[in-house]
């Protein structure tokens, strides 16, 4: 897929305008997160089980890479994607062994059914609500059948917006989404909702965060 492919969508490329403008603070500053998120860590090796050691996965919106690195820490063949380029340097700078390709969620270069896995983690939240549709049936497109989806959201019904973040001259607004809303259009792309973990707002997190795993 060329650059001018994939960003055809006007919020595709705010979103990687503003990931390639904050991409080395934003990894600095969530570089030990998942240090301090228990419930977090225990979603990740429920997923991993699930998905079984070596099977093939994808870690969508990868960002820094933090995520891809726990994955593969976890026994998975994980490679990451990406549209910031700027955070696409970071990750295979922090990990040098892992593929990391740049591409959009809803346009896939991977083969129907090839993969075990599929990771959004906190991803999905710049996609608009009338592209979720799309976006999840393309992530049941590249599932095998029995392959797992692990999604990362925070809760609610208005967005966030974080306007000029470190002082960059962007803004990108935050989706929040209930996990009713998000687990009924997975059973209507086909998957089957395995479980569902809403946790308290910790630290200074305004909201809950949701993370549910579903089947294809």
């Amino acid at each position: 897929m060329t650059d001018s492919d994939f960003l055809t969508r006007d919020f595709l490329t705010r979103t990687r305008v503003f990931y390639d403008a904050i991409a080395e603070d934003y990894a600095e500053r969530f570089r030990d997160s998942l240090a301090q998120t228990p419930v977090e860590r225990a979603t990740f090796g429920l997923f991993a089980e699930l998905v079984g050691r070596g099977g093939a996965v994808a870690d969508l919106g990868c960002g820094p890479g933090r995520v891809t690195g726990l994955l593969a820490s976890l026994g998975l063949d994980v490679f990451g994607l990406d549209l910031s380029s700027s955070m696409l340097e970071i990750a295979r700078r922090e990990n040098p062994d892992l593929l990391f390709v740049q591409g959009s969620m809803l346009e896939l270069d991977v083969a129907d059914g090839s993969l075990a896995g599929a990771v959004s983690w906190y991803s999905s939240i710049h996609t608009p609500v009338d592209e979720l549709p799309s976006l999840f049936r393309e992530f049941r497109r590249v599932l095998a059948p029995g392959g797992h989806l692990l999604l990362g959201f925070q809760v609610g019904d208005e967005p966030k917006r974080h306007d000029r973040p470190w002082g960059h001259d962007v803004v990108l607004d935050f989706q929040r989404r209930q996990p009713g809303m998000i687990g009924g259009l997975l059973e209507t792309a086909g998957f089957e909702l395995v479980s569902q973990t809403v946790r308290a707002p910790q630290n200074e997190e305004q909201v809950a965060q949701a993370f549910l795993i579903a089947r294809a």
